[in-house]
């Protein structure tokens, strides 16, 4: 008996700090179990979501190749991957240019210019610019990932 009334005292203080953590998580909407989620949404259609999810993959590959051929001082290549598979293609101002989120639309654009801008970084040659360039460039896929979603 008196064990377990030493047990209830000394667990007491630490199951209510626990509570009021929980309870303070809850009132911004962060706990384990219900992360809200205050990006905008774009409002797409499944097929459009798919094809996002699609063109989203292939630029993070093209990234990763990107930097793979940076390391191995490839430049010209990894030009041609800047250029070809982040860069503003006729795809993709179509693609923008049936967004009706104009701050989407920016920021798309823009960090399909700023990979054009890469690729001519890139073919410089000078790999602290062109890792400069990759960093402006993926900071726009970062803007956009914490401002909207799906």
């Amino acid at each position: 008996m008196n064990k377990i009334l030493i047990l209830t005292l000394t667990l007491t203080p630490l199951l209510t700090h626990m509570s009021a953590t929980a309870a303070q998580d809850d009132t911004i909407g962060l706990t384990a179990h219900n992360i809200f989620d205050n990006r905008t949404s774009l409002g797409l259609s499944a097929k459009i979501k798919h094809r996002q999810l699609v063109n989203m993959r292939a630029q993070m590959a093209a990234t990763q190749a990107i930097i793979g051929l940076l390391a191995e001082e490839k430049f010209e290549k990894a030009a041609k991957i800047s250029r070809a598979k982040l860069g503003l293609t006729d795809e993709m101002k179509q693609i923008y240019g049936l967004s009706k989120n104009e701050d989407f639309k920016k920021l798309g654009l823009d960090f399909h210019n700023s990979a054009d801008e890469l690729a001519t970084t890139l073919q410089s040659k000078d790999l602290k610019k062109s890792l400069q360039a990759l960093r402006n460039t993926m900071g726009y896929c970062v803007q956009c990932h914490n401002k909207f979603r799906q």
